[in-house]
């Protein structure tokens, strides 16, 4: 009996002593893992160690960089070159880095002297103009990148916060929606038309976390560009930033502008009669098929079996919806940017978005005839002649989703719509020769 409770001891024994050296095991295993661990943070810090603290071509900057030789030249020799370089007036861009540049300034350090705002105004635009990656732009511009793309996207915003209440206002009163509808009127035939909307979808690189939520139809990620458009190609209402798996009718329901027009605060006019009749209207905002049909919001009829009065109504409609595919092409056509896959957060896309939207505005009001040449004209028989800005690639549409139900007395309006456009009081003569 008592040789059995010594062989069992031994074996506990021998147990404890396995678990202790299985625990110092571990204990030395642990050390020699922040050993290591040690060693390549010292290995780390010691290759990350610079070994100039500016690059000497960076140094040479004044002397060599397109800020300081390059736009200075186009200036005094090529006013059109420089125009096309920042997409800009010489003028225009003095005034940008007068009234923005007190934003972006920042004051010098110990270590280095700041970057003057014109050269940060000149790189953003650049980068708005031709879409350039950060490395491209450093070479030409001798600024780091990694400095750039710190700084892009601050300019925009600093752009956006100057000018974006002055020549992005969405109207609030009736004389101002009669303003904008008396120009359609008198330029487009497009009588009660307060504005055209439309959206458009920005390419960017996917973002982290998010699976296929930016994820559209089309088969790339983008978010989404919605605006109403007066009569003279200027936004007055923006909606940037939706993921790109929307339609419009779902961006447009979420958006600001529908909300104000449910509790009547959008300031619309009263129902009036048209121009040569008695029964007064309501003023709509002119859109395609992927919006509701509502009183305040007219579309075209369905293309299959229409008669020749919903034909012509549906030509005097997309005359005036043709504005916002052409803002949307000139602003495209002078921002080259938004035609490229964009790899920036879908915030700062929506803030450089916004910058390009109030330069935009911003040049129809300075020199609006800068961009006539990259609109769609119409020649003596009233042909569509198309503008400059068709000749790129220009931004993909939104998938049209069913929207909500149509109300009896929009299809009444529209009705009425059609038969007041095809009588002698609202016809014009060539409308007839376009369907």
């Amino acid at each position: 009996m008592e040789p059995l409770v010594n062989q069992r001891r031994n074996r506990l024994q021998l147990l404890n002593w396995q678990l202790q050296l299985n625990q110092q095991h571990h204990v030395n295993n642990m050390l020699m893992l922040q050993v290591e661990q040690q060693h390549r943070r010292v290995q780390r810090r010691r290759r990350q160690r610079r070994s100039v603290w500016v690059r000497p071509w960076l140094e040479r900057r004044v002397q060599l960089g397109h800020y300081s030789r390059l736009m200075q030249e186009l200036r005094l020799e090529d006013v059109r070159a420089f125009k096309n370089f920042v997409r800009v007036e010489p003028a225009m861009f003095d005034e940008l880095v007068e009234r923005v540049g007190p934003r972006i300034w920042r004051q010098d350090t110990f270590y280095r002297k700041s970057l003057e705002p014109g050269l940060k105004m000149a790189i953003t635009l650049r980068y708005l103009a031709s879409g350039d990656s950060y490395h491209s732009l450093m070479y030409a511009f001798r600024v780091p990148h990694n400095t750039i793309s710190l700084f892009i996207p601050k300019v925009c915003e600093a752009i956006q916060e100057e000018y974006s209440r002055e020549v992005i206002s969405c109207p609030t009163t009736p004389q101002e929606w009669k303003a904008i509808s008396n120009h359609f009127a008198a330029r487009w035939n497009f009588q009660h038309c307060v504005g055209a909307l439309d959206g458009k979808h920005i390419a960017i690189k996917c973002p982290r976390q998010t699976g296929s939520i930016y994820f559209n139809y089309k088969r790339f990620f983008s978010i989404i560009l919605m605006a109403l458009v007066d009569g003279d190609y200027k936004f007055t209402w923006v909606d940037v930033g939706s993921d790109g798996s929307s339609g419009d009718a779902h961006v447009f329901n979420k958006s600001e502008l529908k909300q104000c027009i449910d509790n009547d605060t959008i300031g619309f006019p009263a129902a009036e009669p048209l121009r040569g009749d008695d029964k007064p209207l309501p003023y709509f905002i002119a859109g395609d098929d992927a919006f509701a049909l509502k009183t305040w919001m007219m579309k075209p009829f369905s293309k299959r079996n229409m008669s020749i009065f919903e034909r012509i109504f549906n030509y005097r409609l997309s005359r005036a919806r043709r504005i916002v595919e052409n803002a949307f092409g000139i602003l495209a056509h002078r921002f080259s940017c938004l035609l490229t896959t964009m790899r920036q957060t879908p915030t700062t896309v929506g803030s450089i978005v916004l910058a390009c939207v109030c330069l935009h505005n911003l040049m129809r009001l300075r020199y609006p005839a800068e961009q006539n040449r990259d609109l769609d004209q119409e020649d003596g028989d009233h042909e569509v002649v198309p503008g400059e800005w068709r000749n790129n690639h220009p931004l993909l549409p939104i998938q049209g989703y069913k929207g909500a139900r149509e109300s009896t007395l929009a299809k009444r309006q529209r009705d009425y719509l059609t038969a007041y456009y095809n009588s002698p009081a609202g016809s014009v003569p060539w409308q007839s020769d376009m369907i």
